[in-house]
């Protein structure tokens, strides 16, 4: 059995890349709509109520209750953060430069959460102004809005970031 799995992951590396990605990506993601939940139903709760009107350009991309807007951003920043480390260590075991990849990885999760923190307030503003507002509403969207991302992060942190380095003889 040991040496079937062995030669599984021999002859379909790339498979099993994509395998431990996704634990690593599931695992941040139960770790993000945790956070989410904690934020948005503990920590912000308040502020759910609160509209964002002193500023025009969270206005203008429909980002209109803070509460949603801190919630997306904190969860989504704090998962990412263990992605980083949980990816970087244990999916790619990356021999690539960490201060490259650091850098690399930094620009690509500043647009994800800019994306994620616009997305995700957006929706939670459509659903607080439709009056369905519910638990299960709101973390099926969280989780809609977490899944989009997956569309440039595994090839992102694959063939760029977590590129290795060529083994020298």
């Amino acid at each position: 059995m040991k040496d079937t799995f062995r030669s599984f992951i021999e002859k379909h590396s790339e498979i099993w890349k994509f395998i431990k990605f996704s634990f690593t990506g599931i695992s941040t993601s139960l770790l993000d709509l945790a956070l989410f939940s904690l934020f948005l139903y503990v920590f912000f709760r308040s502020l759910n109520q609160v509209p964002v009107t002193d500023n025009p350009v969270l206005s203008f991309l429909g980002i209109r209750y803070k509460g949603y807007m801190y919630a997306y951003f904190l969860s989504t920043t704090l998962s990412y953060i263990a992605s980083y480390i949980m990816n970087r260590k244990l999916t790619s075991k990356s021999n690539s430069n960490l201060l490259k990849s650091t850098v690399l990885f930094a620009i690509m999760v500043i647009v994800t959460i800019m994306f994620s923190t616009w997305f995700g307030a957006y929706m939670g503003t459509l659903i607080k102004e439709s009056g369905r507002s519910s638990v299960i509403l709101e973390l099926l969207t969280k989780l809609a809005v977490m899944l989009v991302p997956m569309i440039w992060t595994y090839p992102l942190q694959r063939f760029v970031i977590y590129k290795n380095k060529p083994e020298t003889e």
